[in-house]
């Protein structure tokens, strides 16, 4: 069993880890922290073999924290900002885990340390008849400005990008983030949404008509980019009758 620790100025963060710790067999969590020095002398006391550690909180942030440990345990950073990835791996993070952290990908994390602390070989991939994943969670959790939120999948109608951030419509409102289109993509299950063109993914079962090059989701029109016309028409064949 390896020992967890949690290390987030966020309460609703460690939530979600904590969450997640309790969800995988191999996985235990010994304590959450919001005070980065607290954690950081229970790590120092031999308290744990795994640190889930944020990057941006004010007393010490997760690189400050990385290298005052210096190796007394694993450590898995989780925050919103890519550009900490590289100094992490320099520090000999196992891995680098971006906000809003779905559970397939905290999952994959946690194999790794798995692999390094317990001596497990890798899992091989498991082939399947199908190629659409079956969701964990019916839901996903994003930063806004000021929080982090949770959507139910069920309420995304669909996801514009933006130039730095995208938009998410859901049936009652329009949710701001700091994200890519490729990790949403990557983050959504692939049965449920598709994407449609370079600045839009949309869920399946809001599609209310297409025409054309055009599709209908409410009062809204979206259009198909030719590089996705192939798949989005692929996957609405295989659902007529």
């Amino acid at each position: 069993m390896i020992r967890c620790l949690v290390v987030d100025d966020e309460p609703l963060a460690i939530d979600i880890i904590s969450d997640y710790i309790e969800k995988i067999p191999f996985l235990t969590l010994v304590k959450s922290y919001q005070n980065p020095i607290e954690a950081l002398m229970a790590v120092q006391n031999g308290e744990a073999d795994l640190v889930f550690l944020d990057v941006q909180m004010p007393e010490l942030t997760g690189i400050q924290f990385l290298k005052i440990a210096n190796g007394k345990c694993k450590v898995i950073l989780t925050t919103a900002y890519q550009e900490y990835a590289l100094e992490g791996y320099e520090l000999n993070v196992v891995d680098y885990l971006l906000k809003p952290v779905a559970f397939e990908r905290f999952y994959q994390a946690a194999q790794k340390a798995q692999q390094l602390l317990c001596n497990v070989a890798a899992p091989l991939p498991v082939e399947t008849t199908s190629s659409a994943p079956t969701p964990i969670n019916n839901f996903i959790f994003v930063k806004t400005e000021h929080k982090i939120q949770k959507i139910y999948l069920n309420d995304i109608l669909f996801i514009e990008g933006l130039k730095d951030y995208i938009s998410i419509y859901t049936k009652t409102e329009r949710i701001i983030t700091l994200q890519s289109m490729k990790k949403m993509e990557d983050v959504l299950p692939e049965h449920q949404f598709i994407r449609v063109h370079k600045s839009y993914i949309l869920a399946l079962d809001k599609i209310e008509s297409i025409e054309r090059s055009r599709i209908s989701i409410g009062d809204k029109i979206i259009p198909i980019g030719d590089t996705y016309r192939d798949g989005f028409f692929k996957a609405i064949e295989s659902r007529n009758v």
